[in-house]
C-alpha cells in the first residue's frame, strides 16, 4: 500500500485535502470517493491532472499512483495532458458517424486549428473525438465546453467555436 505522508498530503492544496476529508464520509469506502476527487483536482489545478497531481491523490487515497493513473486514464473526462481554455468534443459513435460526424470533425480541426487529440498553437481549442455523449437522436453533435449542439451541420461549426474568446 502506499504510504500516506505529510510531504505527499501537502501536495495538494489545504481546502481540497479538507474538501476530500469531508467527500469521503459520504461513501462507505474511502476509495470511493476517488472520481469526484479527481474532478475537483482537474477543476481547481489548471483543468488537467498532472502526473504529481495523481501521486498526490494516490497519497491521500491510501492507493498506490498506478491505481489513480489507471482510473483517470479510464476516462475521457480526465485530462492527463494540458488543454486548451476551450474543450470541443465531437462524438463519432454510430449513430453521430452515420449522420456526418467525421464532416462535423473536419470542419472543427478548420475552425479550432487542432487536430483530433491536439492544441491549437494559440492555446485556445483542445479538439478530442469522442464516444457517445448521448445525443443519438439528434446526430451529430458536437460539445463545447460541456455544451452540446446537436443535430449540426458542418457550417455551424464556424458559427459555434467563431462566437468563443
Amino acid at each position: 500500500m502506499h504510504e500516506v505522508t505529510h510531504e505527499t498530503r501537502n501536495n495538494l492544496p489545504p481546502t481540497l485535502v479538507a474538501e476530500f476529508t469531508e467527500l469521503c464520509t459520504h461513501y462507505p469506502e474511502r476509495r470511493a470517493a476517488l472520481i469526484p476527487a479527481l474532478h475537483r483536482c482537474q477543476e481547481e489545478l489548471g483543468g488537467w491532472l498532472s502526473p504529481e497531481t495523481l501521486e498526490a491523490v494516490a497519497g491521500f487515497f491510501e492507493l498506490e499512483p498506478v491505481e489513480v493513473f489507471g482510473v483517470a486514464s479510464f476516462y475521457p473526462m480526465f485530462h492527463l495532458r494540458p488543454r486548451g481554455k476551450h474543450l470541443v468534443s465531437v462524438c463519432h459513435n454510430i449513430s453521430c458517424d452515420l449522420r456526418g460526424a467525421q464532416d462535423i470533425l473536419d470542419e472543427a480541426c478548420k475552425a479550432s486549428g487542432c487536430t483530433p487529440g491536439g492544441t491549437s498553437d494559440d492555446g485556445r481549442f483542445t479538439l478530442v473525438r469522442v464516444e457517445c455523449q448521448g445525443a443519438c437522436t439528434s446526430a451529430p453533435m458536437l460539445a463545447l465546453d460541456g455544451v452540446y449542439h446537436e443535430g449540426i451541420t458542418p457550417e455551424d461549426v464556424h458559427r459555434i467555436l467563431g462566437g468563443v474568446q
